[in-house]
């Protein structure tokens, strides 16, 4: 177990390797590496109040077909090392992610990313695209919707002292966190206890988490994908949408208008998921994904 402060927090998954500590401009981020050291390149970048752990069923997968795998906590409100002094703005987040790439010094890099992660992804190539070789977006937030429109709240009441304290207690009990206003829409299964816990206890019981989430969260607003889409057909890269056929936040038509932008973009429908494609699909987007690359082995 890994305690903060005074709570126990779960241990983190072994599916996705060993644990790492990078320092960035700003702060430090956690990272977990698994697969080969010269194998292709995989970058995660996870959404809103989750962490590393989204990918857990991913990254086996993949790191056992020969690619090096790098499942990263961004600071979106369930990482566990506070970054107090990191721009946490949306565009600011994006630059965190390409400083990771350069630190580690990563090229022809694979990001896969979901939800807000893909948000974040679409300012990164529209900013810093030099390191990416390709790009896999599922359910994401795009154009006008972000946030979705049930969660559009968030950036208000973010700005009134205590309320991501109140938010965290709120979501507390099992059948709050399924509701459609917590997992309900994203996942479409209930995900373990644990999984649950180490996408909520870390912003519910570190105050410093919250801070940061209380950084990020007044920063959303649709201006940012906006300008990211004005951008889109510049990046001449292959791009994977790896969308859910039943997203209730992010429909499918959303894939469609982000490949009408990106000159080398597919749409590969997935049935039988929400947002949360790595919790509900995962051995499909773990295949998708090592095609996508050219895994040894991959269909």
């Amino acid at each position: 177990m890994y305690v903060q402060g005074m709570t126990r927090l779960p241990s983190r998954p072994s599916e996705l390797g060993t644990a790492n500590d990078l320092a960035l401009t700003g702060g430090t981020v956690r990272y977990f590496e698994s697969g080969p050291a010269r194998g292709p390149v995989v970058v995660f970048v996870h959404g809103l109040l989750v962490n590393a752990d989204l990918w857990r069923g991913v990254t086996p997968g993949l790191a056992g077909r020969g690619a090096r795998c790098l499942a990263v906590d961004w600071p979106l409100g369930s990482h566990r090392i506070p970054v107090p002094d990191a721009d946490l703005s949306p565009t600011g987040v994006a630059a965190l992610i390409a400083d990771f790439l350069a630190r580690l010094d990563l090229r022809d890099v694979t990001v896969v990313a979901n939800d807000t992660g893909g948000a974040l992804t679409q300012i990164l190539i529209t900013t810093y695209p030099e390191r990416i070789g390709k790009v896999v977006l599922t359910p994401s937030d795009s154009f006008e919707r972000f946030f979705p429109p049930l969660f559009g709240y968030l950036p208000l009441l973010s700005r009134i002292p205590g309320s991501l304290w109140l938010l965290g207690q709120g979501l507390r009990p099992r059948w709050a966190q399924r509701l459609p206003i917590g997992f309900g829409w994203l996942a479409k299964r209930p995900m373990p206890r644990e999984v649950v816990d180490s996408y909520l206890l870390p912003s519910r019981t570190d105050r410093a988490i919250r801070r940061d989430l209380a950084r990020f969260l007044p920063a959303v607003h649709r201006r940012h994908t906006l300008a990211a889409a004005r951008k889109l057909s510049g990046f001449d890269k292959p791009v994977l949408l790896a969308w859910a056929t039943e997203d209730r936040h992010f429909p499918i038509s959303l894939a469609h208008r982000l490949a009408d932008l990106l000159p080398q973009a597919r749409i590969v429908p997935i049935t039988d998921t929400y947002t949360f494609v790595p919790e509900d699909q995962p051995a499909v987007l773990t295949d998708l994904v090592a095609e996508f690359v050219g895994l040894p082995g991959a269909a």
